[in-house]
């Protein structure tokens, strides 16, 4: 009688080994698990870093800007005296507006990556380009600090009354329209 063709003896520990191939693979992730507690602060730091530049930008930086071209240069303008110090005038604040300019454009360009790490979805945002936006904004307010504010505080309070109006229109620029009650 001719026997059926028998499969070679499997080892005894071939079971064995797809278990401990498995506790290689749970071991592992479980690794990884121990690292997540270390992990949410960064990433719950990155988001509210995130939110808050954005808060900074929609609520500070753009308004800032604004109320500086709207209110302040003109304002300096309009008291300097003419000629050499109206000119030096016209030029600081077109190089202002320029770098105003430049700073929200370098914004607009990284602000949806920001946005979605302050959802804490994935986002690439380049560091190379955050510390351009950086160093833009400090060299700016430098200049603002160190040239044009003191010049502008010299020009406008040969006159108090255009202190003032300066005062006047950026408070009317911020506040809140009443509203009214009805009975």
């Amino acid at each position: 009688m001719n026997a059926a063709p028998v499969s070679p003896p499997t080892a005894p520990d071939a079971p064995l080994g797809d278990f401990s191939r498995c506790h290689l693979g749970i071991v592992s992730q479980l690794e990884s698990f121990s690292e997540l507690p270390d992990l949410l602060g960064p990433a719950a730091q990155a988001r509210v870093v995130a939110q808050d530049t954005l808060d900074l930008f929609k609520d500070s930086v753009l308004s800032h800007h604004a109320d500086e071209e709207k209110e302040l240069f003109p304002a300096v303008l309009r008291s300097a005296q003419p000629g050499e110090e109206a000119a030096l005038v016209r030029s600081m604040t077109q190089r202002l507006v320029k770098e105003h300019r430049s700073i929200e454009a370098q914004w607009k360009e990284m602000e949806p990556a920001v946005r979605e790490a302050a959802r804490g979805k994935p986002a690439i945002v380049d560091p190379g380009a955050v510390q351009q936006l950086v160093v833009d904004y400090l060299a700016h307010a430098r200049f603002e600090e160190e040239h044009f504010l003191p010049m502008a505080a010299h020009i406008l309070s040969r006159n108090m009354n255009h202190v003032a109006a300066l005062d006047m229109a950026l408070h009317l620029r911020h506040a809140v329209p009443a509203i009214p009650a009805y009975i």
